[in-house]
């Protein structure tokens, strides 16, 4: 196994063949000898965590390909040194600063001078006023409760009317103008004219907040009337042609009037101004103040009394009183920042930088294991780096963009791919389903491989105990677990007792077929190297048998029904050449094979495969030429229907000169749900032309987001989800199954 190791800034970077089991502190001395840092000026760091001296980089759960960030230390010499200079700047600063404040005395710290009460020009202390909070850039009512001089300014202290438990705030006159109370109707509007008009910004259907709005465009329809223009929220923010509908009326902005000039009817209004319709803080219980309420009161009882003992989470923003708490508090914390126990992380649980790691059972009890053996640093033990999504485990048949003659060189690639999920089991199935895919490796003495069709020998009768990969023949096989599953695949009756034989085998449930390149002992069918996919195979009949170890064995078999050539026929090769299909190697593998292994005849061996000369390369480019995907007709009917995608559908189909398993690979691409990042199940095309699924969009629109989940387009509350059938449609034939499970 092999994994990079690069420094923080990405300057360095060395490729590592290790194990599984292999000690920190044996990690570090590895990379002391590639980028020659030195042990103890080495920090690790992956995912998030430290790795700490006396754990196994299994015990971080590192994996094939995997990127260990590494920080150098500073060393100690160089930060006294600098510690020291910086003493001495900041004397020689100081000194300086010193003989400046000697000869300059007029340099001082100005206080900030204290408010005088005063008196206005326009207001007066009680009076009834409109104004601006900076929060939400709307115009709520307010009360004047002093009037301060700073200097030259004005400043008005104000209470407002909404919550009379707010503390009372100072702002300057600008923010501040006399209470609307004439409204306009909408026949008087003029363009231009400004105007402070209800609008919710978020829901525009429903009551929101006071703003001031200029008029360019007005729409009057027999159920319907629009303005447009511009809204102002707060002072410096402006949408620029913006659509409302109107609620609670139209009112004129009020401006400020001499104390001296105002009428007795505009000194009673101000004097007892009325309050206008806004939206509920609390859309819950309506801001009732006699409701129990979880979301705007307690959270445990709901009530809304004694505030002065209600706690506010520093996370959610939820309310908690004292008494309800558990264990309830007898004061306020003194704590900055309080968590309620929903929010609160345990800090045991918080594994800290220099902290011992927490070990889960099964890592526990492999580090308990007596056996210190180690696991090596071959293949065999990597797990998998990604899974096959595409379609479900329990898939039968082909796997959509795997052709025939296709080669990985570690079974852990046929497991990603989905070919055959099992990393050692040479039968991938279900008992009480069938089987889906078997492996030909050689392990058993019974098979018999002639290419088109094989015998094959079912699982067990070996004692595997001390996590053995194989063993001679030590007991009777039994048709059970994967037998039985292989056994089902058999277009015939279950039979236990004494097999049976398929009358049609064409009928029976397919199985995937791979080649290993140890079954070369034994077959000349095998490939090379690496694991060979060779198509669909049918079960023609199973049944008991004596093997050559004297022991009762299961054999099967199956014959082969696939449409490709078979891989070792002149068809085959030439159609793997036309593919262009190569060994496939892990990510990493031949940077990873060069670096640590410069003189191995392997590595020759890939180095040549790479860069052939350039006679060869002109003959092979003569011969093989790639064969350029053609899409069905009826595939091609239902993309040229699917007119809300053409433009990412003529993106794919640049690709089709590069064969099927490019073309595949874009289309997975570009069709990728942004929710379940998966190919979309069900699509639904927006109206911004984004494809979603139909239950990724069921989920956000019942979690109360009414936004395309890709570009946050606005969508309505009732927007209709009609599945777009033709991307489905074609999505289906080109990834057939791959709904199932979904």
């Amino acid at each position: 196994m092999y994994v990079k190791v690069r420094t923080m800034d990405g300057k360095q970077e060395a490729i590592l063949t290790i194990s599984k089991l292999t000690e920190v502190e044996d990690f570090k001395r590895e990379i002391e000898k590639e980028l020659s840092i030195e042990v103890d000026m080495q920090r690790l760091f992956f995912r998030g965590k430290q790795l700490e001296n006396g754990y196994k980089l299994y015990d971080y759960s590192i994996n094939l390909n995997d990127v260990i960030q590494l920080m150098v230390k500073v060393k100690l010499d160089n930060i006294d040194n600098k510690d020291k200079d910086n003493k001495d700047n900041e004397n020689s600063n100081n000194k300086n600063n010193s003989n400046k404040v000697k000869e300059n005395t007029e340099v001082e710290v100005i206080d900030e001078p204290n408010l005088e009460e005063a008196e206005s020009l326009y207001y007066k202390t009680g009076d009834a006023v409109d104004c601006l909070d900076q929060v939400h850039g709307a115009w709520f009512e307010a009360i004047i409760k002093k009037i301060f001089k700073q200097e030259e300014k004005i400043i008005y202290n104000m209470q407002w009317e909404f919550d009379n438990h707010a503390p009372p705030f100072n702002v300057p006159e600008a923010f501040i103008r006399p209470r609307a109370r004439r409204l306009i109707p909408i026949e008087d509007l003029q363009i231009g004219q400004k105007v402070m008009v209800n609008h919710n910004v978020d829901e525009p259907k429903e009551i929101g907040l006071w703003y001031d709005f200029t008029i360019s465009k007005i729409e009057k329809k027999r159920k319907l009337q629009e303005l447009t223009g511009t809204l102002y929220i707060g002072r410096d923010n402006q949408l620029e042609g913006h659509k409302i509908n109107p609620k609670d009326g139209i009112y004129d902005i009020e401006p400020p009037k001499l104390l001296s000039e105002r009428t007795p009817e505009e000194e009673n209004y101000i004097s007892n101004g009325t309050r206008r319709r806004v939206a509920a803080s609390c859309t819950n219980c309506m801001d009732d103040p006699n409701e129990e309420c979880k979301e705007c009161g307690c959270r445990v009882c709901g009530g809304k009394e004694d505030e002065h003992n209600l706690l506010l989470c520093d996370e959610c923003n939820f309310a908690y009183h004292l008494r309800c708490l558990n264990p309830p508090l007898t004061s306020i914390p003194e704590e900055d920042y309080w968590y309620c126990p929903e929010c609160k992380n345990d800090e045991n649980e918080i594994v800290k930088a220099g902290d011992k790691l927490k070990q889960s059972k099964k890592k526990t009890n492999t580090n308990e294991n007596s056996n210190k053996r180690d696991w090596g640093k071959g293949m065999a033990c990597v797990g998998r780096t990604k899974e096959c999504s595409i379609v479900p485990p329990n898939h039968r048949g082909p796997i959509p963009g795997v052709e025939v003659g296709t080669c990985w060189i570690y079974r852990v690639q046929v497991s990603e791919v989905g070919v055959h999920r099992p990393h050692i089991a040479g039968i991938h199935g279900r008992e009480t389903d069938c089987a889906y895919s078997i492996v030909l490796s050689g392990g058993y003495e019974d098979d018999i491989d002639n290419g088109d069709e094989f015998m094959y020998t079912g699982s067990g009768g070996r004692d595997l105990s001390g996590n053995k990969r194989t063993a001679e023949q030590s007991c009777d096989q039994t048709l059970t677990r994967m037998n039985k599953a292989l056994a089902v695949n058999c277009n015939a009756k279950l039979d236990p007792v004494n097999g049976a034989t398929a009358e049609d085998w064409r009928g029976g449930i397919p199985v995937r077929v791979v080649r290993n390149f140890k079954l070369a002992k034994h077959s000349k069918y095998a490939p090379k190297e690496g694991n060979r996919y060779d198509g669909i195979y049918k079960v023609v009949k199973y049944y008991p048998d004596t093997g050559k170890s004297g022991f009762r064995v299961w054999r099967y078999l199956l014959r082969r029904d696939d449409p490709a050539p078979a891989p070792w026929t002149r068809e085959g090769q030439a159609r793997i050449n036309a593919l262009g299909l190569k060994p496939l190697y892990p990510d990493g593998y031949l940077e990873a094979m060069k670096k640590n292994q410069p003189n191995k005849k392997r590595v020759i061996e890939l180095e040549n495969e790479e860069l052939p000369s350039s006679k060869e390369t002109v003959q092979t480019r003569k011969k093989q030429k790639r064969e350029i995907y053609k899409l069905d007709s009826e595939l091609i009917k239902f993309i040229d229907e699917d007119t809300a995608n053409a433009k990412i559908w003529d993106e794919c189909r640049l690709a089709l000169s590069n064969g099927k398993a490019a073309f595949l690979q874009r289309v997975s691409e570009r069709f990728t749900c942004v929710c379940c990042l998966e190919v979309v199940n069900n699509p639904i095309t927006t109206p911004c032309a984004h494809n979603i699924c139909l239950t990724c969009l069921k989920r956000s629109f019942s979690s109360g987001v009414h936004n395309c989940p890709s570009c946050r387009h606005n969508m309505e509350k009732d927007h209709k989800m009609d599945v777009n059938e033709s991307l489905a449609s074609a999505l289906l034939m080109l990834y057939p199954g791959y709904n199932v499970g979904r």
